[in-house]
């Protein structure tokens, strides 16, 4: 029987057997594929509204929303690309601008916008002339969080394409789509040809469509978007004296052998020559040079401990001398957070990915005009807050790490955390078990009990 299991075998894992199971582990998805687990939904949805047909093609409205509840696009902004279907070729465009022209050689009369068969689009700056602007445009290709400023969490332009077709059948969908945000990480699927947007008038009496509608959609993924973190969390406590730091060499190391001006000491008195060098119009990040070489640090300190409440001092300090992080958004999640009592100097919003039922994810950013700018590395690079929580008595407890947080994003990235077993650990004296107190006593008794004998 078992020579016979042993025939079967060796006939089942052939070469060919063998290249076909490589061939699906290969094609099985991969840790790069974009699914968070806190905001399982959230996407950015690019859609292509075509308003008006031209003698040789049409006019349409580009918008990409921001679905993602607490991810944002900062500074330098988006940049959309994609692939013509055809020869098409952009007349004109009103909002944004394509980054090259292309070979437009072949026009003998007015000249293109943009010839290239895979353009890309940037957003304009403030302060373009209002000829040239169209609604939720213009702002350098930043976009808001969906949670955090709703009212601008989109953008727009608006393109006349050429050499397009004119008519629902003959207009080809443009292809492989692409999303930097200002970098890589956003993943696009295909278009897909929908149900025409409706538009309702300002008096709201009627309503207008386009002449048709394709959408697509992007997703995030961190893996693709930097190959090191970019934020770290250090934990302290008031009932232990023991600081918990960044792990060593969370977001890289400092080696000025194979990266030389990788960071720079915080008291150089090189300092503002390195930062009006080369590369000050950089946005690659020009750290200061730490233990654990991230852009952000967050702090979690759990400061008092009261009868029915305890208290949390959040602190976030910017470590980036090239980045002034506008909009900037925490997310924490922590057990306690369906009895946060009392916040001071942040916002919040309690984010539910599972449902009602479990309220342990805090979405934190700063007030608008006070703390909303997280400057650069410096004496005011950093924003603090202070959380009050109400003691739940069947679960609080200060012991095994419980005060701590499970996780942290900031700006939407996931911070490395330390390792549980360095977390600050309640002294013995203040330990639930009274071993070490009973131990001496009790030696204490049987010494005089020997006496008395």
């Amino acid at each position: 029987m078992e020579f016979g299991n042993a025939r079967f075998l060796s006939k089942l894992f052939t070469p060919l057997t063998l290249c076909f199971l490589l061939l699906i582990v290969l094609s099985s998805p991969t840790s790069t594929e974009a699914y968070d687990s806190l905001d399982p939904n959230g996407n950015i949805t690019i859609k292509w509204d075509i308003m008006s047909w031209t003698p040789d093609g049409y006019v349409a409205v580009v918008t990409m929303y921001n679905f993602q509840q607490y991810r944002h696009i900062q500074a330098p902004g988006w940049q959309l690309g994609w692939t013509w279907a055809k020869k098409e070729v952009i007349w004109s465009i009103v909002g944004a601008q394509a980054t090259e022209q292309g070979d437009c050689s072949k026009f003998k009369g007015g000249i293109p916008h943009c010839c290239k068969k895979d353009p890309t689009i940037v957003d304009l700056l403030p302060g373009t002339p209002y000829n040239m602007q169209i609604a939720n445009c213009c702002k350098a290709g930043v976009i808001n969080s969906f949670n955090q400023d709703p009212a601008n969490a989109a953008s727009s332009f608006q393109v006349s394409v050429g050499l397009a077709g004119t008519t629902n059948k003959t207009v080809k969908v443009p292809k492989n789509f692409t999303l930097k945000a200002p970098g890589p990480g956003y993943t696009c699927g295909p278009a897909k040809v929908g149900k025409p947007t409706k538009f309702v008038t300002q008096d709201g009496r009627r309503t207008t469509q386009a002449l048709m509608t394709w959408n697509v959609t992007c997703t995030y993924s961190q893996f693709l978007a930097q190959k090191t973190p970019t934020c770290c969390v250090s934990l302290s406590s008031f009932y232990n004296d023991t600081i918990v730091n960044c792990p060593t060499c969370s977001c890289g190391c400092q080696n000025n052998n194979t990266n030389p001006g990788s960071c720079v000491e915080g008291d150089s008195p090189y300092l503002q020559s390195i930062l009006n060098g080369p590369g000050k119009n950089s946005y690659a990040p020009l750290v200061q040079c730490t233990s654990h070489m991230c852009p952000i640090r967050v702090h979690w300190h759990v400061k008092l401990n009261y009868k029915d409440y305890w208290r949390v001092k959040i602190t976030i300090t910017n470590f980036n001398y090239r980045m002034n992080y506008t909009q900037w958004n925490l997310v924490v999640q922590h057990p306690n957070f369906d009895n946060l009592t009392t916040l001071f100097s942040f916002n919040y919003k309690a984010l539910t990915p599972y449902g009602s039922a479990i309220n342990d994810t805090a979405m934190l950013w700063g007030v608008k005009f006070y703390n909303d700018l997280l400057m650069a590395a410096g004496p005011y690079g950093n924003a603090q807050s202070e959380l009050l929580f109400r003691k739940d008595s069947n679960t609080f407890t200060f012991d095994k790490g419980w005060a701590f947080p499970r996780r942290v994003y900031f700006n939407g990235d996931n911070c490395v955390m330390p390792p549980p077993d360095a977390y600050p650990w309640l002294p013995n004296t203040a330990h639930p078990s009274i071993q070490p107190l009973v131990l001496p006593i009790m030696v204490l008794w049987i010494v005089l009990a020997f006496v008395m004998l």
